[in-house]
């Protein structure tokens, strides 16, 4: 049993924090959000995670899951502290470390004996050597420690299951022995473990998020293709998916990618290679077909309704970028929301997981200033939703339960995403 700390109680935070230790390890979770804490105390969760409260109750109970607001508590007797927390695109689109910062100061000045400090937050090439010079510059006294980037590969929704059947954990340090640390951290989850340096530990995260997202975008620019040709795109998609080289993964048209990670992501690697004097073609056009995708779906829903703008009622199911969240940060859904309430049509929102009394930080920022009225919006249940709409527009894939009951109110439906609803 190792003793371990995590800073940051996020989306990623949380989740390293409740898998460790429910691997057996004794974790303790910290967060500077008071509030945040005192809820998890209490087993209120600051986010929605298919799974993800049971297994903070399950080892909470057990005593190997613990929450604070204390550097000093939370790094007593550590030999681990992850470095969990934000980094929100800055100005420019570069990532804004100040978070990073302030987490790398107060570990240097609370620990107390030997650690390895992971980064375990999306973070710019070359920050694993920024926070060494951070932690080293902070200290009080000298201690011995190391920097190791073990960059996190879950995606919201599906977070734990990714956490314990990862595809491949990496890592990245100059020192081998805090490597080999880590590596033996992970050896419980059985899967490949890629040991490099700390900066192409860091390239490797954002690598592969902004080749994920250009799959995206290919094949939303495809689907206008198809269209235009009369072929269908879910099917050339499935043909496509078949070959291994290809693969079936993030080949589903549909509103485009959003959410906390690929946004920023993207255009941090852009960022990072204009300041080399390079020109990220590729980046660019990805970001440009994402965001010009928003767009043309919502002008085609709005052609596909037809008639009068203002004489009609819609019900949108899905508010968050994806099935199995409360993330709204970047969804693609909110741009078509806002745009038919601009052409003056009457919507309602219902969203399985979404619930404003429950959204914290940036999320509940993004979605308040992008709509400040939601809460009127949001339709409490789905038969809510269904007895009030006259037009159901699906921008999120819903369950088979949720799909059964839609099929059952015969509402019109335009399904922008996903199977077609069965009928």
């Amino acid at each position: 049993m190792k003793q371990i700390c995590v800073v940051g109680v996020g989306y990623v935070g949380l989740v390293t924090a409740s898998c460790f230790a429910d691997l057996g390890n004794s974790v303790v979770a910290l967060d500077v959000d008071e509030k945040r804490v005192e809820n998890l105390k209490k087993s209120i969760m600051p986010i929605y995670e298919p799974g993800l409260e049971e297994l903070v109750k399950r080892n909470v109970k057990s005593g190997r899951l613990t929450f604070t607001n204390s550097y000093e508590e939370g790094l007593n007797g550590a030999e681990f502290a992850f470095i969990a927390v934000g980094t929100p695109s800055g100005v420019d689109g570069n990532a804004d470390l100040k978070y990073v910062e302030s987490a790398a100061k107060s570990i240097a000045k609370n620990m107390t004996a030997p650690l390895v400090i992971i980064n375990k937050s999306t973070v710019p090439i070359g920050t694993g050597d920024w926070v060494a010079d951070i932690v080293k510059g902070a200290q009080p006294k000298p201690i011995e420690f190391a920097v190791v980037s073990c960059p996190e590969f879950l995606r919201e929704g599906s977070a734990i299951a990714d956490f314990m059947s990862p595809h491949r954990n990496v890592i990245g340090s100059l020192d081998k022995d805090a490597a080999n640390k880590v590596a033996q951290l992970h050896l419980p989850l059985r899967a490949p473990i890629v040991i490099t340096d700390l900066r192409t530990a860091e390239m490797i995260k954002y690598a592969s998020n902004a080749f994920l997202a250009a799959k995206i975008s290919f094949i939303n620019e495809l689907a206008d293709v198809c269209e235009a040709y009369g072929a269908d795109v879910k099917e050339v998609a499935a043909g496509m998916g078949y070959d291994a080289r290809i693969g079936r993964y993030f080949l589903d048209a549909g509103l485009g990618w959003g959410g906390s990670c690929f946004p920023k992501d993207v255009q941090a690697l852009a960022y990072m290679a204009k300041e080399k004097g390079l020109n990220p073609r590729i980046l660019n056009d990805v970001m440009s077909v994402n965001y010009d995708r928003r767009s043309a779906v919502a002008k085609k829903v709005e052609k596909l309704l037809g008639g009068d703008l203002k004489a009609k009622t819609i019900g949108l199911l899905g508010l968050a970028f994806k099935e199995n969240t409360d993330d709204l940060r970047e969804s693609p859904v909110v741009t078509l929301l806002e745009r038919l309430i601009g052409k003056g049509r009457e919507v309602k929102v219902f969203d399985p997981h979404i619930n404003l009394d429950s959204i914290y930080g940036s999320n509940r920022n993004f979605i308040l200033n992008a709509i400040p009225h939601i809460g009127r919006l949001l339709a409490p249940t789905l038969e809510d939703l269904l007895g009030w709409a006259q037009h159901l527009v699906i921008a999120q894939a819903p369950s088979l339960e949720i799909s059964a009951r839609i099929a059952r109110s015969a509402l019109p439906v335009l399904h922008l995403v996903g199977a077609p609803v069965p009928v």
